[in-house]
């Protein structure tokens, strides 16, 4: 049982195959220890096993949990739901002993979801590896063990569906694994930018994630999965623009809502980053594209601000940075509040002074939203600093240069990669382009 067993979950670290004997008998047991109690195998099993009075017969007697099994096309998925296979002689049983560590997992945090699974990653990788096995209980799924750094040790799994997965991404991670030299890896962050190497992208090019039914379904579309112990996020590789676009929440809610949602996220995008660089275009080189009410009513707000529109743009968002930040800095019980208290003071006062116009404080407000409706933390932070380029180009080129900017954009896009695959793919599978074979990590 254990030789043919070893060659169906060959690539799975967490798959145990012991043999016990004892005076009387021997027997054979295997057992996915990321998904069972050991506990129960070490009261009900083992520590029987090596008593002297040891009757096997007697616990099939007396534990109804033990069931013969007879269909050797079972045993992959009673291993894969939690069950201990004990062969005695030539006959095989099976013992349920799954656990599922719900208790221990925190709730989401980061990404969070009205309808969707509640549960995140635990810092505890054994616990992690628990939730994922448990919503893609498929014996394709392989686990590989690493260790990444002299001092900290960190144990690293590597996740794949050995029948979905790219060999090209997966021997890329392979050996990007083995080349770090680190002396200490504590978070998902260092390892992303460890990963990538010395290119400096200006999009993530590695998703990271805390929810496990999002790890489950980027498994099942062929990517690779790292996780960290000691770290409640997981690395997801490779990654598309649309990937970062997504929420989990999308697979949930109707089609005709996704669409809309998934839809107002990209208006938010466009409208976060080139918002403030249009606002100084138009006001300071192109005015006739409003109708003339509204452009006197621009002007009119203008009167009393003293300097450029450049200048009232970088006040506003300028403080719009620094609330930000604070609300990320500060205890979570007061930085909701005296973020919207300094949101709402400074906004007003600085209207009323005449620092700024208040059409400026309706644009400033609209970018702020905007960049808070991205689901994926990595790709809003990016987005924070894509409008500032823009806003330089558009001092001195007006809206022509806003968008030859975003043309610029869209090149750099289209051209980035994520581990040798389009960064822009937003169909068909995972397939290596030409010449992109012997490239790592998205160079």
């Amino acid at each position: 049982m254990n030789e043919r067993l070893r060659i169906l979950f060959a690539e799975s670290i967490d798959v145990v195959f012991s043999s016990l004997q004892n005076n009387e008998m021997s027997i054979e047991i295997a057992y996915i220890s990321t998904i069972c109690e050991m506990k129960k195998i070490n009261d009900f099993i083992i520590i029987p096993f090596t008593r002297e009075e040891y009757s096997f017969q007697k616990q099939l007697d007396t534990n109804p949990d033990y069931h013969k099994v007879e269909d050797t096309a079972q045993w992959q998925d009673l291993l894969l739901r939690g069950n201990v296979l004990i062969q005695v002689k030539e006959t095989i049983y099976s013992f349920k002993v799954r656990e599922i560590m719900t208790i221990e997992s925190p709730q989401t945090q980061v990404e969070s979801a009205i309808q969707g699974p509640q549960l995140a990653l635990n810092e505890d990788i054994i616990v992690s590896l628990n939730l994922i096995r448990n919503i893609y209980p498929s014996p394709d799924l392989a686990v590989e063990e690493h260790t990444v750094g002299s001092l900290s040790k960190t144990q690293i799994y590597v996740l794949f569906d050995q029948r979905r997965v790219d060999s090209t991404v997966l021997e890329n991670v392979r050996s990007k694994l083995i080349s770090i030299n680190v002396e200490m890896l504590q978070a998902a962050g260092e390892l992303e930018k460890l990963l990538i190497g010395k290119r400096k992208h200006l999009f993530p090019t590695v998703l990271i994630s805390e929810r496990p039914d999002r790890i489950g379904k980027a498994i099942s579309k062929g990517k690779v999965v790292l996780l960290l112990n000691g770290n409640m996020f997981a690395l997801i590789l490779p990654a598309t623009f649309y990937d970062f676009m997504h929420a989990m929440e999308d697979d949930y809610n109707a089609y005709w809502m996704t669409s809309f949602l998934v839809l107002l996220r990209y208006i938010s995008i466009v409208l976060t980053i080139t918002l403030p660089a249009l606002y100084i275009s138009v006001v300071s080189y192109n005015p006739e594209v409003f109708r003339v009410q509204l452009a006197f009513s621009i002007a009119g707000s203008r009167s009393a601000v003293p300097y450029p529109s450049f200048i009232e743009v970088f006040i506003m968002l300028f403080m719009i940075e620094m609330l930000v930040e604070a609300s990320i800095r500060l205890p979570r019980y007061i930085g909701s509040t005296a973020t919207t208290v300094g949101g709402l003071i400074l906004g007003q006062a600085a209207q009323q002074a005449g620092l700024v116009s208040s059409i400026m404080i309706i644009v400033t407000s609209v970018v702020a939203i905007s960049n808070f409706v991205i689901p994926i933390n990595s790709l809003s932070f990016t987005v924070r600093f894509l409008k500032y380029p823009l806003i330089g180009i558009s001092i001195f080129f007006g809206i022509t240069g806003v968008a030859v900017g975003l043309f610029l954009y869209v090149v750099y896009l289209c051209n980035l990669r994520s581990f040798g695959k389009p960064y822009m793919r937003l169909f068909g599978k995972l397939r290596p382009l030409e010449g992109d074979i012997g490239q790592v990590n998205g160079e």
